[in-house]
């Protein structure tokens, strides 16, 4: 009996996963399936009409480039997060996650303040003489990249100071002494053994990204469009819940690429780190 007890103790989380994610997401694909609603014909269609393979190719585009900025800015910020005294690194991480508890909706629309043709920036640029026209950067891939790192860096951070701050110091300080300066010790000691954080914070980032509405819509606009809001598109405008059903699945799929994709290299650097080793 004591055997089953964690069994039992997964029963009902197993249950609704099923009833409340699984079912009702079996049920909106498979008729996609189905042979009088087109079969697997839906899915080659859709890849070979280029209207169709420019918006999926642009999401790939803006949400590798989201992932690469958030790590680029995520791993500093998040060393030196870490590596301060727990109250500083409460202070921070409670800044960090400031962005966060404000609603989307409110966040893409300062962004349109911003880099709108009257925006900040413009306005800024203009006044200084820099520019002698205002830049269209609204309604460009430029704005959604800029409002999704904006929306998803604070995550990349969280998931990499988790990592970072379980380092002992200890190993630093020998590197130290054994003539490393800060840089190859982060290089070759910090670096690597964050890799794993920055494989999730890669992987919630990237499927964030590609599943994002708000921002991609109000930033990109139908000019832009996305994957998240193609498919809105066909459901509320063309009530298209068949082409809903095939976006749906080829977003699923490609999220479980990435993450296959990402676990592998994430597994060949942590191979060549003990082969260095």
């Amino acid at each position: 009996m004591k055997k089953n007890v964690p069994y039992l103790i997964l029963l009902p989380g197993f249950v609704l996963l099923v009833f409340f994610l699984i079912l009702p997401l079996v049920a909106s694909i498979f008729p996609s399936f189905l042979p009088e609603n087109g079969g697997l014909s839906n899915y080659a269609s859709f890849f070979q009409d280029e209207y169709n393979r420019g918006i999926f190719w642009r999401t790939i585009r803006v949400s590798s480039i989201v992932t690469i900025v958030s790590l680029i800015f995520g791993i500093p910020t998040a060393y030196f997060i870490a590596g301060l005294s727990k109250k500083w690194r409460g202070i921070l991480m409670a800044m960090t996650l400031f962005p966060l508890l404000t609603n989307s909706v409110i966040r893409s629309f300062a962004w349109i303040n911003i880099l709108g043709k009257n925006g900040v920036l413009n306005s800024l640029l203009l006044k200084t003489g820099l520019l002698e026209q205002p830049l269209n950067l609204l309604y460009t891939e430029f704005a959604i990249i800029i409002g999704s790192v904006y929306l998803f860096l604070p995550t990349m951070v969280m998931t990499l100071v988790g990592v970072m701050e379980n380092i002992e110091g200890e190993m630093l300080e020998a590197a130290e002494t054994l003539g490393a300066s800060p840089f190859t010790a982060f290089m070759k000691i910090v670096l690597p053994l964050s890799i794993p954080g920055a494989i999730v914070g890669s992987i919630l980032v990237f499927t964030g990204t590609l599943t994002a509405y708000t921002t991609p819509q109000l930033l990109g606009g139908n000019q832009k469009m996305l994957m998240s809001t193609f498919l809105y598109q066909r459901a509320a405008t063309l009530g298209d819940w068949n082409g809903v059903a095939v976006i749906a699945l080829i977003m699923i799929v490609t999220t479980l690429i990435v993450m296959k994709v990402l676990n592998f290299i994430a597994k060949k650097v942590d191979r060549r780190e003990f082969d260095n080793a």
